[in-house]
């Protein structure tokens, strides 16, 4: 069984394990880094029941000490209510500093497991173990975490590195097709950030049967940035390509949309607006819009731009009167522009119209 890795020096540093049927081996590969200890896993209620039992079994058969905790699957859960029943629980698991938190699951498990394991002591261990294409090569990696409030998206969370990373590809070949294309959103944000090599393989084929690969080239990508930049102070910021207005519909759908779906868009607006405000030195909308629709994601939004405007100014990529946009200028390079906030709002109405090419 060949195992990819990646090493990501944010943090202590820690590695990222890719690769076929890797849950049944995962308290193997864990006990490389943990010494056997109590492991919580943090769970929703979908991946319990497909992928619990394996990761619990591996853990105690390496002599780790087992308890779960499993919440309503959705981004509805992503909730200060949600972290505060997970923070009583690892109280009531009698969970010390020597202990670990184990993330099972997709990008809202991630985000609050890891930001569970953040604050509860001040702190322990916890390991990333991503079920979701997307969680795989986006979330799982770079220490953010965090929760919405009803105000918007993520506004509360910390960064926290994980102490390693475990993708089984065989997880992500069993999603549904809706959500396999959310991750798909978020690789091929990274290819229109990172280059042709990568971007083209959405562009032109079939890229399951490359997923291991693809997933070792997001990771690798994005962990150069966060190692550079750990803390969002500039570089890393480009990573938010597409969820200045993704963040936007997520909100005024009432997390209905989901979060990929919601980026794909969010990128299609704003390399929309960018084309036709002279933002990038040559046309790259009709390049992403054409790939987006390749792999099964929206182009375009319902909502207008006065509802999303709203919801992005309660966004915190805002600063003061201010706000950052991510803006591709060709594939390989985005570049960040700061802009009023009274202008966001005819920023995202002309990412709004549709595109002549369709039309």
């Amino acid at each position: 069984m060949e195992i990819k890795s990646v090493r990501i020096n944010a943090g202590k540093g820690y590695d990222v394990s890719i690769g076929e049927n890797l849950l049944g081996s995962c308290g193997d590969v864990i006990g490389k880094t943990i010494n056997p200890c109590r492991a919580a896993i943090i769970t929703d209620s979908n991946v319990e029941r497909l992928f619990l039992s394996t990761v619990a079994d591996s853990l105690e058969n390496e002599g780790f000490s087992v308890s779960t905790f499993s919440f309503p699957a959705g981004e509805q859960s992503k909730s200060i209510g949600t972290l505060s029943n997970i923070l009583e629980f690892l109280g009531e698991s009698r969970l010390t500093r020597t202990d670990c938190v184990l993330a099972l699951g997709g990008g809202v498990t991630g985000d609050l497991a890891g930001f569970a394991a953040g604050t509860y002591l001040r702190g322990i261990r916890y390991v990333q173990i991503p079920t979701t294409f997307l969680a795989a090569v986006d979330s799982s990696v770079g220490g953010k975490t965090g929760i919405n409030l009803m105000t918007g998206k993520n506004l509360a969370g910390v960064f926290v590195q994980p102490e390693a990373v475990i993708c089984d590809v065989s997880c992500v070949k069993q999603l549904p097709d809706e959500v396999f294309a959310d991750g798909a959103a978020e690789a091929i944000k990274t290819g229109i950030l990172s280059g042709e090599d990568l971007f083209s393989l959405f562009e032109t084929g079939d890229v399951k049967p490359s997923l291991a690969e693809i997933i070792k080239m997001c990771v690798t990508f994005k962990g150069s940035i966060v190692e550079a930049d750990e803390f969002e102070a500039g570089l890393r910021k480009t990573l938010n390509l597409g969820h200045t207005v993704g963040h936007a519909i997520e909100k005024c759908s009432n997390y209905a949309i989901s979060h990929g779906h919601a980026v794909a868009a969010g990128m299609a607006v704003i390399a929309r607006a960018a084309d036709r405000l002279g933002f990038s030195s040559t046309p790259v909308a009709p390049r992403i819009e054409k790939t987006l629709i390749r792999n099964s994601l929206p182009i375009y939004t319902d909502f207008s731009a006065e509802n999303l405007t709203a919801a992005a100014l309660s966004d915190k990529k805002r600063s003061g009167e201010e706000i950052t946009l991510v803006i591709p200028d060709s594939i390989g390079r985005c570049y960040l522009k700061k802009i009023p906030v009274s202008t966001l709002h005819s920023v995202i109405n002309a990412g709004l119209e549709v595109s002549s090419w369709t039309s």
